[in-house]
């Protein structure tokens, strides 16, 4: 009999890869519902009172105070038949093996691409979530299993823009609301920064799933537009 222990509730939507390609993207943008609630964040910079056009910043720099503070908890817990406890930790400290990772895109059927750049890749994002499947056998005290089995990133100029990138998810582990949790708790922490313009691309297979999630597509007309080199 399996136990299932669900400690965040997960959805019930059907969670896709939003997988790199040579497909048409779409770009998609998501806004803030109630902007006129919004607090005005006010950077802490003074002016010299003899010198009223140099600013001199103070010790606590924005940059500091921008910066996501990790989590990291149990999202789900089941029991087996067998006894082995299965947990599926939600991290957002970022730490990911560069190796997991690319094993990871290869059960999603992306195409692979050189390790130092997915490695800078995560090094350079404003915020990694990940979610690790901790697999505990009885009697098997420090002999836990875990794997990799999802991960969203996001990149922000830290100040007005962010863009969410690679939403994966194992296909094994798909359908449980894994993938829209990742994109969720992404948006929470951009929004408690202020940075309310947060866009991603997705092939057209997935525009639905993140419109469930309060993207839309093409707002005010304003269409996505790439440049590929041409060799």
């Amino acid at each position: 009999m399996l136990t299932l222990n669900v400690v965040a509730p997960p959805s019930i939507l059907p969670i896709f890869s939003a997988q790199p390609s040579n497909h048409q993207f779409n770009y998609i943008n998501y806004r803030l519902a109630n902007t006129g609630r919004r607090k005005l964040k006010v950077s802490r910079l003074r002016f010299l009172k003899d010198n009223p056009t140099q600013v001199v910043e103070s010790s606590s720099t924005l940059q500091e105070e921008e910066e996501p503070q990790p989590e990291e908890f149990v999202l789900v817990e089941k029991t087996e038949e067998d006894g082995v406890v299965e947990q599926i930790i939600f991290s957002s400290g970022g730490d990911v093996d560069i190796y997991d990772l690319q094993t990871l895109c290869d059960k999603v059927g992306w195409p692979r691409r050189p390790l130092s750049k997915l490695d800078a890749a995560l090094k350079n994002s404003y915020m990694v979530a990940t979610l690790h499947s901790i697999r505990k056998s009885p009697g098997s005290e420090g002999n836990d299993q875990k794997k990799l089995i999802g991960m969203a990133r996001a990149t922000s100029d830290h100040a007005f823009n962010a863009t969410i990138w690679d939403v994966l998810v194992d296909p094994s582990y798909q359908g449980q609301g894994l993938g829209k949790t990742l994109v969720e708790k992404i948006i929470r922490a951009l929004l408690q920064r202020d940075i309310g313009n947060i866009t991603l691309f997705a092939d057209s297979q997935v525009v639905e799933f993140y419109r469930n999630l309060g993207f839309e597509p093409d707002p005010e007309g304003i269409k996505g537009m790439f440049w590929y080199p041409k060799y």
